[in-house]
């Protein structure tokens, strides 16, 4: 796990799910959020906690991770604000040696899908070009951040 790293990730909306998503490894995500400025966000990732620091940006930002136990995370999550988020993330390998993390939202947020994609550069990041099955780029849109869907719920367009 990286304790100081720079992210550097395009979003997109979903046009449609790709078949057999039983094939690709599967993680059953919980996170809530104990401020959205800075963003600051507890996840609990099938049975791994972590604590990450976000910076400000959209494509590329500074992000700080660190270990929880279970405990320290019961305790924060009475400590946030906005909704829980809840998803299935699919981790599903693209051409290139590029990995998608595909969100399909359960809950409050059922029906909302996305797909993020991490990059080493911002020459990469910029020269992507997503599988057909990729939707709008929603990379630079803001409402469409998980911080932001859990004060304001998905963004009407």
């Amino acid at each position: 796990m990286n304790r100081n790293n720079t992210e550097i990730e395009r979003k997109f909306l979903v046009e449609r799910i790709p078949g057999e998503l039983d094939k690709y490894k599967c993680f059953d995500i919980k996170q809530a959020y104990i401020s959205t400025s800075p963003t600051m966000r507890i996840r609990k990732k099938d049975n791994s906690y972590i604590f990450t620091f976000k910076g400000k940006g959209t494509v590329k930002k500074t992000e700080f991770e660190y270990p929880l136990t279970e405990e320290q995370f019961d305790s924060l999550m009475k400590k946030t604000e906005g909704r829980v988020i809840e998803k299935n993330r699919y981790i599903i390998p693209l051409d290139g040696g590029l990995v998608c993390e595909l969100d399909i939202y359960k809950g409050e947020l059922e029906g909302f899908v996305n797909a993020e994609v991490e990059f080493t550069s911002m020459e990469e990041a910029e020269s992507f070009v997503p599988p057909d099955w990729f939707g709008k780029d929603i990379s630079e849109d803001k409402r469409y951040s998980n911080a932001s869907l859990s004060r304001f719920h998905i963004p009407s367009e």
